[in-house]
Order: structure tokens, then sequence, then C-alpha cells
């Protein structure tokens, strides 16, 4: 049995460095292609377990295939208008055709080599043809900052795909500064342009005030000429009124000196008064007693 055991042993271990040579595994994050004698054959980007001839007759060239992020430097540009900015950029990529990738560059690190030279063309072309305004400004609406990423990731994407095989999938300014001498001259214009501003909201604020004293004014005016009027032509009722009782009171003078005592009479006693005086002095005595009053005839 021992005898047997050794030559079955040497049998597995040679089958089992057949299979390793003729075989190879793609896992989920990864692509491949398989070359013959230096000639690309066949792509690969299914996960799976895939056969091969022997090296040298063919040979599997496998690439990580997740997404990865790469920063540049910070670098300096011109905006439109020749405004000094200082950028850091990023973008998210991967590798999309591994053989046009091999071939264009053959690793990662040369590929960001090459991925740091375009962006820095990219971001000086696109960046020049916008204004410092659109990059800061007081007025969050005029700053274009989606913009000017989406534009700079139109840019690159193509030639990227198209000579390395590598997709950029996203783009996005992670710094933006500017120097000292800029920044002084930035807030000295946005200090004058809230000053501006300010000055314009006041002198709005005051000629709406204005409109509205005048407005009140005239309202009031209106308000009180109707009520002098009204009061006017109340007082001229009145008086009519008041003409005729005193006409009325001329023509009977008993029946004045009557009311004349009644009024007296209401004024003295008041809530809580006590008054002693003769029962029959006036304006009293019409508590015993009401005059017979007569019109005149």
């Amino acid at each position: 049995m021992k005898h047997i055991a050794i030559p079955i042993l040497i049998g597995l271990i040679f089958l089992i460095m057949c299979v390793y040579l003729v075989t190879f595994q793609v896992r989920e994050t990864e692509s491949a292609f398989i070359t013959r004698f230096g000639m690309p054959v066949s792509e690969i980007t299914e996960p799976g377990l895939y056969f091969k001839w022997p090296s040298p007759i063919e040979r599997a060239h496998k690439f990580d295939s997740r997404m990865r992020v790469f920063e540049d430097d910070l670098g300096e540009t011109t905006t439109k208008g020749a405004v000094p900015i200082i950028v850091k950029t990023y973008v998210v990529w991967r590798i999309a055709e591994p053989l046009k990738f091999l071939n264009a560059v053959g690793s990662v690190q040369k590929a960001e080599t090459k991925l740091l030279s375009q962006l820095g063309d990219t971001r000086n072309i696109v960046i020049g043809q916008y204004t410092f305004g659109q990059f800061v400004n007081s007025d969050p609406n005029k700053i274009e900052l989606e913009r000017i990423q989406g534009d700079m990731l139109a840019q690159l994407k193509g030639p990227m795909s198209e000579q390395y095989g590598i997709e950029i999938k996203t783009l996005g300014i992670k710094q933006l500064k500017v120097n000292e001498d800029v920044s002084k001259d930035i807030f000295e214009r946005m200090k004058a342009e809230r000053t501006l501003r300010t000055a314009a909201t006041i002198a709005e604020g005051a000629a709406q005030a204005t409109s509205i004293k005048t407005d009140a004014k005239s309202k009031s005016n209106e308000l009180l000429a109707a009520a002098n009027a009204r009061a006017e032509a109340i007082k001229g009722e009145g008086d009519a009124k008041a003409a005729e009782y005193y006409k009325m009171l001329e023509e009977n003078q008993e029946l004045a000196i009557f009311l004349r005592n009644l009024k007296a009479l209401k004024k003295t006693l008041g809530e809580g008064t006590t008054v002693v005086l003769p029962a029959d002095s006036d304006p009293f005595r019409y508590l015993k007693e009401i005059p017979s009053l007569e019109p005149k005839q």
C-alpha cells in the first residue's frame, strides 16, 4: 500500500500543477484578456473559471475593474479675465477596456501619470472660459461650479476612453483657493457691492415709507372731510330741531320754566344725594304735583 500511495500522491501533485497551468479565475472585481504569443485572443469581463494553454503559449492578464479615486495636486490657473485661482480636482475612474489599457499604459501608476497630465490641461482650458465671479460670488445663484465640473468631465472623458481604455465616472473640484492679493480685492469688491445694495435697500424703503405716509395722509384728510361734513349736517339738523323747541318754548313760557326746573332737579338729585329743602320750593314741588300745562291756542 505504501508503494502505491507515493505514485498516487505524485500523480495528484502533477494533476494540480497541470490544472493550475491551464486554468485561471476571474473575480467579480476583475476583468481580463488572453494573449497567445503576445497577440490578444479574447477579452473576459464576466467572473468565473476559464481555461487557457500553458505559458508561454497563452498568458492571462487580469486587472482590477473597481472604481478608483485620483486627486491631482493644487495647481494655479487663470479664469476668464486673467484672475488667478488655485484649484484641486479629483476623478473617479476605472479600467473599462483591459486590452487598450495594457497597450497604452500597462499599469495603474502610469495611467495616473497620464490622467494627471490630461486633467491639468482640461482644467486650464475649461476654467479659462469662465469668469472669477462664476467661482466666487456673494450671490449663490451666480456660482456655476456644477456647470464647470460638467464641462471638465465631458472634455476629459472622451480622450481617456479613446486613448487609454479608462472610464471617467465623476469629476469634481475639491478645493478652490485664491492668493492674498486677490482675496483683498474680492473682499473690497464684496464690501462695495454690499454697501451699494444696502443704500439701494434704504432708498427703496424710504420711498415706500413716503408713499405710505402720503397715502395715509390723503385718506386721513378724506375721512376728516367726510366727518366734518357729517358733523355739520348733524349740527344743522340739531339747530333746526332746537329752533323748533325754542319757538315752542317762546309760545309757552310755563312749559319752558317746567322743563328748566326738571333739568335742575335731575342734576341736584344724583345718586347718593341727600337734600333737605321745603317740599313746596322749586323745583321740588313737582315731586308732589305736576302743573297743568295747556298749550296756547
